[in-house]
């Protein structure tokens, strides 16, 4: 459970700082890119002074490929938010939680208790209130083709957060330091090699950011593959996502001065009954 609940905290601490780069209105590839240099690093750190840290050809083939899966999903969120809205794209992100619980329950043979089940009922109902919540008064009307990049956000993430479940089954304990190492280097380099081909700008403020965020983001990395370990994945999934969104709501409005309306009130609510009823 402390591993369940580090993850939401570096998790939240990720939302907050994205947020604060879209307020600032920093390049997010340079902020993404600034970001995995530092995880890497103390990836790299974490196998040095593990002295059971081990490798394989396997972690290493898995983690560059989702790397790249990674940095994808990235690319489709920043379309999704082009195309539809920040809301839509928000909740696509969220919604993604159906994939990995999904997946786990026909692959793993989870099976969720009644409560459960009703708590990822709430759940759902959680990140709807939440889309109403950032909704914009403007109705936006969305050509049909644009929608793939909302199910593109939903499925790219939801895929790559199951591949952390895959890892923690499929290979041992001790190669996850390498794995999280993997992951962040090739995320470097492929974002590295974008910002070359685009001859994109470097914004310092933006550096800083990206090398602050990539602190919460290795970590929440590998508590959530620690919280994977000892919880079922249908209870890890849904409560790290509601408990991001909760979280974030209620820093950002002490930060930001966020007005909670009715919507994000009403996510508040759902949202701690869903916690309540998954962790039962």
């Amino acid at each position: 459970m402390i591993s369940l609940i580090l993850t939401i905290l570096f998790s939240t601490s990720i939302a907050l700082i994205l947020k604060h780069n879209a307020v600032k209105i920093g390049n997010p590839v340079l902020l993404l890119t600034s970001n995995y240099f530092v995880a890497a690093l103390i990836s790299l750190l974490f196998f040095c002074v593990d002295n059971d840290a081990s490798w394989s050809i396997s972690s290493l083939w898995f983690g560059a490929i989702l790397a790249g899966t990674f940095v994808l999903a990235f690319f489709s969120f920043a379309k999704a938010v082009d195309a539809a809205n920040t809301a839509l794209a928000s909740v696509s992100a969220r919604l993604s939680v159906i994939v990995p619980v999904a997946f786990s329950i026909m692959i793993f043979q989870e099976k969720p208790k009644p409560a459960q089940l009703a708590g990822f009922v709430f759940a759902v109902i959680t990140i709807l209130m939440f889309y109403f919540s950032l909704k914009q008064f403007a109705v936006i009307k969305l050509k049909p083709s644009r929608y793939g990049y909302l199910i593109a956000v939903l499925l790219g993430i939801g895929i790559n957060d199951f591949c952390m479940k895959i890892f923690q089954v499929w290979r041992d304990d001790t190669e996850k330091p390498f794995f999280l190492l993997t992951i962040f280097s090739f995320s470097f380099l492929y974002t590295a090699a974008y910002l070359i081909i685009k001859k994109i700008s470097i914004k310092k403020s933006t550096v800083i950011w990206g090398a602050i965020l990539g602190v919460p983001n290795i970590f929440s990395s590998f508590f959530l593959i620690s919280a994977l370990g000892t919880l079922p994945a249908i209870i890890v999934y849904p409560v790290i996502n509601i408990g991001i969104i909760l979280l974030t709501a209620f820093v950002a409005s002490l930060i930001w001065a966020d007005k909670l309306n009715l919507p994000a009130r009403l996510a508040l609510f759902f949202g701690i009954v869903a916690i309540i009823l998954l962790s039962g």
